[in-house]
């Protein structure tokens, strides 16, 4: 009987003993790094969610900017960070692009950083000039595929999101264009509108205002279903079936954190994003609040990087052969 008692005592006493192991989380600020520049949608979205999540806990959430390098050096920073979650990112999709766009990396995406919760996905929108004369994505298509090489889309920098949705509009419809690499949607939608491009998947917020005033032409988004801000705009898979793009934005943390808070992080991200407010915030930015679980958001990532490892090689194949036939020289 005594030590039936003790067994009983023993094992009511497990849970009590487990919680008082546990560490107590967090125990300082949270620094968030972000690999784009202050006011970037990316960074916005960032202070937006983070700083809310971390209310509770009565701890701040340090927004660490370190853009340049195609993220790099904040993802070298994450994956050498100690692994206890107080070291986090916020990122979009363009991680994916980067990830598989350079071959020699001071980490292993896959081995040294994981996810711990989507938090939100957008669209890109294809806008051409309006004196291109086309109106729809079907006749654009047709254009583009019968005049190779000769129409140049712009981007916000090799690997970057709208880089990649042109590249894979590019391999799904057949079309060879020459890519111009810009250091912002500003610059490339400014030359948009002088005639210097002829083509642009833009983040649908940083188009927004120009599409309303005319001075460029929106033909079809890349996702499934029409943007909130331009419900009479089609999909693209419309005139090109099979055809989808959605960028994203999650968090991540280096791999060896303890699942115990990365688990416990990734609840308080989904009990965030069902706020209001939030929801509202990041829908400003042109994107929709979106919610994905660790192991959810690292099969999108890693599926990511694969797919557009792919989409990579055929893009340089596509400038091999405007190089060898039209002697055109230009950045992938």
């Amino acid at each position: 009987m005594k030590n039936l008692i003790s067994k009983l005592l023993a094992w009511f006493a497990l849970p009590l003993i487990a919680h008082a192991a546990d560490p107590v989380f967090p125990t300082r600020p949270l620094r968030i790094l972000v690999p784009f520049t202050a006011g970037s949608a990316t960074d916005v979205i960032a202070r937006i969610v983070m700083p809310a999540l971390t209310e509770k806990w009565s701890k701040q959430a340090v927004t660490d900017n370190r853009p340049s390098a195609g993220g790099i050096i904040a993802c070298t920073i994450l994956a050498e960070a100690p692994p206890d979650g107080h070291t986090l990112m916020v990122t979009g999709s363009n991680y994916a692009g980067s990830m598989a766009l350079y071959e020699k990396l001071p980490f292993d995406p896959v081995r040294d950083i994981a996810g711990v919760a989507q938090i939100g996905s957008t669209p890109l929108v294809l806008v051409v000039a309006p004196n291109l004369g086309i109106k729809n994505a079907r006749d654009f298509i047709a254009a583009a595929k019968a005049r190779p090489g000769q129409f140049n889309f712009g981007s916000t920098g090799i690997g970057s999101g709208p880089h990649y949705g042109a590249a894979l509009f590019n391999y799904t419809a057949g079309i060879n264009a020459v890519h111009v690499p810009y250091r912002g949607s500003p610059e490339s939608l400014t030359d948009l509108m002088s005639g210097r491009l002829q083509y642009i998947l833009t983040p649908v917020l940083a188009a927004t205002s120009l599409i309303k005033s005319g001075r460029i032409l929106a033909l079809g988004v890349t996702t499934s279903y029409r943007a909130q801000a331009f419900p009479d705009v089609p999909p693209l898979g419309d005139a090109l079936p099979g055809f989808e793009y959605q960028g994203w934005y999650g968090v991540l943390a280096p791999s060896k954190t303890p699942r115990t808070i990365v688990n416990l992080l990734s609840r308080e991200i989904a009990q965030t994003l069902a706020r209001a407010d939030i929801q509202q915030g990041i829908a400003n930015q042109g994107a929709i609040a979106k919610y994905g679980t660790p192991e959810a958001f690292d099969k999108l990532v890693h599926g990511e990087i694969a797919t557009r490892k792919k989409v990579w090689k055929r893009s340089e194949e596509h400038t091999s052969e405007l190089q060898s036939r039209f002697g055109i020289s230009y950045a992938v």
